[in-house]
């Protein structure tokens, strides 16, 4: 019989026995240095681009139907090309509508001014929510009762009295 076809031992078997590797928690002994590793791994999906004074950056997807790149250009958000940006040349879109864009997998770069981006988000994070909140409190009324007479709901803490209430507009970052 050909010597090649006999089989002398399990190769893979072998190679398990030999796996001496340590688990985690044998390796990284104390949590001190479990704390050091997880300080060390940091994930970064998409990269920060350096600050310009007066411009506020956003990634915006090409694939999302519930916030398109559209309505945010006519926000006043504009693309970012790689020339723009030092470091960032690796990351231009090299064909289709954001050529010479910054791009990472399906997201865009995108910049508008600081002023416009704080209109924007007072907008939406200051005044939409103060105005639901004073619908919510006109709406509220703590006396109403059912056909027996007997109340309905009831309110608890004073948190009703600050519902609405006009408070200083913040100032986003």
């Amino acid at each position: 019989m050909d010597e090649r076809l006999v089989k002398t031992s399990n190769k893979h078997t072998d190679e398990r026995k030999a796996d001496v590797r340590k688990s985690a928690e044998e390796a990284l002994e104390t949590s001190g240095e479990r704390r050091r590793m997880f300080r060390e791994f940091v994930q970064e999906a998409l990269p920060t681009p350096p600050a310009i004074p007066g411009w506020h950056y956003c990634w915006l997807s090409m694939t999302n139907q519930y916030d398109p790149i559209y309505k945010r250009v006519r926000m006043g958000y504009e693309p970012v090309k790689a020339e723009d940006i030092k470091d960032f040349s690796h990351y231009r879109i090299k064909s289709g509508e954001y050529e010479g864009c910054i791009s990472v997998n399906e997201m865009v770069l995108f910049k508008i001014p600081q002023e416009l981006y704080q209109e924007i988000m007072e907008e939406y994070h200051h005044f939409r929510p103060l105005e639901e909140e004073q619908r919510l409190k006109a709406n509220l009324l703590p006396n109403d009762r059912d056909s027996n007479g007997k109340q309905l709901g009831s309110i608890e803490g004073d948190g009703l009295v600050d519902l609405g209430r006009s408070v200083k507009t913040p100032t986003f970052n």
